[in-house]
């Protein structure tokens, strides 16, 4: 009697434990795992590397969890024949598949997905060392299963899944509600192009490059940007751009110049061009100002610096700043126009 009770404890532990084992490997994200890795820790080392080729593990998990309880069964049901005789096996049978489903699988997987972290670190080694001593069975396993499992990987995160983590911490208290905004805003960046941020060039204050700074004194003193561009007669043919202090300057020291001898080269982009990509461009070139030209070659706008941070920020409008949007106000002048018309 004694034997039988050893040999349906050491199936429900043994199985349990595989079972509380593999829930917990599977709900740690592979997000927490990999922070858990970088604060450091053998064992969170360890967890990392699992989740990371997760599959393999499993594999050697659900061997062992079929050991316990395929093995262990007859191993019971040869005990209970010697203890009980053959009449009971049935008997005996139903009750350590109650005492497996309850004990071994319904309690172990609760526990498991509660305390998934815990669990995951605390057999994160033992797990790798049964992954490496079940690895040319697992092997087999994944040769028969490759047809299923071919293509590539999908991410392990994607941006919906962090939008909504960054809603349950707001709503947990663990994110502010400024945090979040900027969250949201930041994957805005790949979704806006230069033509969605641009000024439109019915909004610029441009110059010809060949008149004369004193001829232009009453556009460039009039001007609401700090930036001017700059171009040959025609803006499609845009060269670059001229600041206005630099023009100021000149025609406080008299200088008898043309505007073109003061511009400065600028990058042009097409207006498909992402935000995020805008960005990097700034940076990298130290430029505030780029040209926006459509599919034809044509000047369509003007993107700055400003434009792109304000995806992330919101307007903003400094104090030289008479009108608040720019593109708002240039998209209101050709509705305007195109009323008049009608």
């Amino acid at each position: 009697m004694g034997t039988l009770i050893v040999a349906i404890l050491v199936v429900l532990i043994g199985s349990g434990m595989c079972s509380g084992t593999e829930t917990a490997l599977l709900s740690v994200p592979e997000v927490r795992a990999r922070q858990l890795a970088e604060e450091g820790g053998r064992a969170a080392k360890a967890l990392h590397g699992i989740k990371q080729r997760i599959a393999r593990p499993i594999s050697a998990i659900v061997v062992l969890n079929n050991i316990f309880n395929i093995v262990g069964s007859i191993a019971v049901g040869t005990i209970a024949v010697s203890v009980f005789g053959e009449r009971w096996v049935g008997v005996v049978s139903g009750v350590l598949t109650f005492l497996v489903i309850l004990f071994a699988e319904i309690m172990p997987k609760t526990l498991g997905e509660r305390y998934a972290e815990r669990v995951s670190v605390a057999v994160a080694l033992p797990v790798r060392w049964l992954t490496t001593l079940l690895t040319p069975l697992v092997v087999v396993f994944e040769v028969l299963m490759r047809p299923l499992t071919k293509g590539e990987r999908s991410p392990s995160i994607s941006e919906a899944e962090i939008r909504i983590l960054a809603r349950i911490g707001r709503s947990e208290g663990m994110i502010e509600d400024d945090e979040m905004e900027m969250i949201q805003r930041g994957f805005q960046l790949n979704d806006r192009t230069a033509r969605d941020l641009m000024t439109p060039r019915t909004a610029l204050t441009w110059l010809d490059a060949d008149r004369s700074l004193a001829d232009a004194r009453e556009e460039i003193l009039a001007s609401p940007h700090t930036r001017i561009v700059v171009a040959p007669g025609d803006l499609d043919q845009a060269e670059g751009v001229a600041h206005k202090q630099d023009l100021m300057a000149a025609l406080l020291d008299g200088a008898d110049t043309k505007v073109g001898d003061h511009v400065r080269p600028v990058a042009a982009v097409p207006w498909i061009a992402r935000a995020d990509d805008l960005l990097q461009q700034f940076l990298e070139q130290r430029d505030h100002l780029a040209l926006v030209i459509d599919e034809y070659g044509g000047l369509i706008g003007v993107v700055t610096l400003e434009d792109v941070i304000e995806v992330l920020t919101g307007p903003i409008v400094d104090e030289t700043d008479h009108r608040p949007d720019l593109r708002d106000y240039a998209r209101s002048r050709g509705r305007s126009r195109l009323m008049r018309r009608q």
